[in-house]
């Protein structure tokens, strides 16, 4: 595989706190340039919380969050597509080009060649209104990368859509970082998801985001529809599914 790149991360005892109650106590993390990491655990652990601190979307109350590189393009895909509706697909794909100043000659090829790489290019002349869920989050996809971030941060993306759209989606999205040159932080509640997408796999714990799982998924990318079903991958989500179990018991 060609050699990667993107941001690197470095968080040191990030604390973050709401009404009082702890949501990260004193989390340290590193993320590597180029990594693909998942982070998974039970609702409330801190999980949204942590990419809104990468971000820069919100700020720990404790703590210090250091990039590798001191520019760093990110981009931020949430769990609704947040489209514009009277904006077509195409022109929903270049705006944040056009919000950049960047002219109509250069920005629509941009749209247009990324619209074609999630296969939407017969689609750039519709609208939000027109297209499936799937659609909409295809569309999303490839507006955040418009900007070719170094850094992609996804908060859950694919958990309102169906098993076989969100199959589809998690092979579009791997296709993506693969030829995309970049920095993967991916939030889900799947534990299947994180492992068949992720280099590693963190477990949050609840009542305090304390890192309870730190896990790396030695398996080669690209991963194919036969990879969820190998031993192997079925061997990885084992040991990720007990983590998290044994968690969710010590936690009641």
């Amino acid at each position: 595989m060609k050699h990667r790149q993107g941001a690197g991360l470095k968080l040191r005892r990030i604390h973050r706190q709401f009404d009082g109650r702890p949501v990260l106590k004193h989390l340290d993390l590193d993320i590597a340039p180029g990594e693909f990491l998942a982070i998974i655990g039970p609702s409330g652990c801190g999980k949204s919380t942590l990419l809104r601190l990468i971000a820069d979307l919100d700020q720990p109350d404790q703590g210090t969050l250091d990039r590798s590189e001191e520019d760093v393009d990110l981009a931020f895909v949430f769990q609704d597509p947040c489209l514009l509706p009277w904006r077509s697909v195409i022109e929903n794909v270049a705006l944040p080009l056009e919000l950049q100043g960047v002219p109509h000659h250069h920005r629509m090829p941009a749209a247009e060649a990324l619209l074609k790489t999630v296969g939407l290019e017969e689609a750039q002349g519709k609208f939000p209104q027109q297209l499936s869920g799937g659609m909409k989050m295809r569309v999303s996809l490839a507006r955040a990368l418009i900007t070719r971030p170094d850094l992609l941060l996804l908060d859950e993306p694919f958990a309102a859509l169906d098993d076989i759209t969100r199959h589809h989606l998690d092979d579009h999205l791997q296709s993506l970082w693969l030829n995309h040159p970049m920095t993967v932080v991916f939030v889900t509640h799947s534990l299947s998801e994180a492992v068949y997408l992720a280099d590693r796999v963190i477990l949050l714990s609840a009542g305090g985001g304390d890192i309870t799982l730190d896990y790396k998924v030695p398996l080669a990318h690209p991963r194919t529809p036969a990879t969820r079903v190998s031993t192997p991958f079925i061997d990885h989500l084992r040991i990720v599914s007990e983590a998290f179990e044994l968690h969710a018991r010590a936690a009641e």
